[in-house]
C-alpha cells in the first residue's frame, strides 16, 4: 500500500508540474536571480492568536537606551548551544549554536544583550500547521530582535563563548540602534535553511537562511560600515543546509490553494508537510521519519516556503547537512570623502 501511495504521489506531482509549466509557458526559473533575495516588508504584522509560543518571546525585553556620544561601549560576541536553558550542552556537542551580541558601557558599567530569534519556536518557523478548516498550510513564522539589560555571563561562558570583538563610541551605538529598529521592522520572518547546489565554496546558493547568526553577521557588517575595528579572532557559526538542483517556482498561497488554484499541487504540498506535524506519539514519529527519508532521500523531493511563496527542491546528495563554519569578522570600511 505504501509503495502504491508513493507512485500516486509521483503521478500527482508530475501532473501538477506539467500543468504549471503549461500555464507559465516557460521554465518558471529561467533567468532567475540566485540566491532569491529575502523579502522585506513595510511593517511587522500582529501575530495571529492561533500562534502560541511554548516559551515567551523576549520576556524581559526593554527599549534600546540612548548613549552619550563619548560613552565607551564594548561589543561582545555571545554564543551558546541552542536550547541550553533546557538541555545544557547537549546540542553543543553537535555544534548547533545560538548567537547574540552583548554591549558593555565602560562609563556607566551597565551591560546589555541583543539577540534575534523565533517568536513561536523553531518548529513553527520551519514547518506549517495543517488546519482542517483552512485550505492552505498555516504558518506561525516570525522572528524578531530582543534587547534587554544585563548579560548572563555564566550562561554564555559555561558551554559557549563570551568574547570582546570591538570597542565603539556611544554615538556609533546610537546609530546602530536606529538601524536595528529598521532591520527589525522590515525583516519579519525566520528562515531555517540555506539551500545550495552542493557542499563547498563556490557552489550556487539558491536561498539564504535568516536566523540568529545572520542577525549577528548583519550587525557586525553595519558596525564596520560605521567605522568599527574588529579584533582578529576566529568566529564560527552554525548553518543548516539543504542541497538541491535548480529550484522550481510553484506559486503563492492564492495561486495554489485559492478557489482557482492547482488542487493537485495543493494536495501534494499538504501531503509533504503532514510528515512534519508536531506532537506525535513515538510510533507516529518513527513512521513519519521513515516517510521523510523516503520522500527526501529516495524520491529527492522537498517543498520550501520562502518569501511567502512555494518552491520545489529536487534534492541531491548529501541532502541535509549541519555545519559549524568560520565566517571572519568584517574589516573596517573607510568612510568616503565628501
Amino acid at each position: 500500500m505504501a509503495r502504491a501511495g508513493r507512485r500516486g504521489a509521483d503521478w500527482r506531482w508530475a501532473l501538477a508540474l506539467l500543468g504549471l509549466a503549461a500555464t507559465l509557458g516557460a521554465s518558471p526559473t529561467s533567468g532567475h536571480r540566485w540566491p532569491v533575495p529575502y523579502k522585506r516588508f513595510a511593517f511587522r504584522p500582529k501575530p495571529d492568536p492561533y500562534c502560541q509560543a511554548k516559551y515567551t518571546f523576549c520576556p524581559t525585553g526593554s527599549a534600546i537606551p540612548l548613549m552619550k556620544d563619548n560613552d565607551i561601549i564594548e561589543v561582545l560576541r555571545l554564543q551558546t548551544p541552542v536550547w541550553e536553558f533546557k538541555y545544557g550542552d547537549l546540542l553543543g556537542h553537535f555544534k548547533i549554536m545560538h548567537d547574540a551580541i552583548g554591549f558593555r558601557n565602560a562609563v556607566t558599567g551597565k551591560n546589555y544583550t541583543m539577540e534575534w530569534y523565533e517568536l513561536f519556536q523553531l518548529g513553527n518557523c520551519t514547518f506549517p500547521h495543517l488546519r482542517p478548516e483552512m485550505d492552505a498550510p498555516f504558518w506561525c513564522n516570525q522572528g524578531a530582535a530582543c534587547f534587554f539589560e544585563g548579560i548572563d555571563d555564566r550562561h554564555w561562558k559555561e558551554n559557549g563563548s563570551l568574547a570582546l570583538v570591538a570597542t565603539i563610541s556611544g554615538n556609533t551605538f546610537n546609530k546602530l540602534a536606529e538601524w536595528v529598529k529598521q532591520d527589525n521592522d522590515t525583516g519579519i520572518y525566520y528562515e531555517t535553511w540555506t539551500v545550495q547546489a552542493s557542499p563547498g565554496k563556490g557552489a550556487e546558493t539558491w536561498f539564504e537562511s535568516y536566523d540568529c547568526s545572520k542577525f549577528a553577521l548583519r550587525t557586525y557588517e553595519k558596525l564596520a560600515e560605521f567605522g568599527a575595528e574588529f579584533k582578529k579572532i576566529e568566529t564560527n557559526y552554525t548553518r543548516i543546509f539543504l542541497y538541491s538542483g535548480e529550484p522550481a517556482y510553484l506559486g503563492n498561497e492564492t495561486s495554489i490553494f485559492g478557489p482557482k488554484g492547482n488542487k493537485t499541487l495543493a494536495s501534494v504540498i499538504k501531503e509533504f508537510y503532514s510528515l512534519f506535524k508536531p506532537r506525535l506519539s513515538t510510533r507516529e514519529f518513527l513512521l513519519n521519519l521513515l516517510k521523510i527519508f523516503d520522500t527526501m532521500i529516495m524520491h529527492r523531493e522537498f517543498y520550501l516556503f520562502y518569501n511567502f511563496e512555494y518552491w520545489f527542491l529536487p534534492m541531491k546528495f548529501p541532502f541535509v547537512k549541519i555545519t559549524y563554519e568560520e565566517i571572519p569578522l568584517p574589516s573596517r570600511r573607510p568612510l568616503p570623502d565628501l
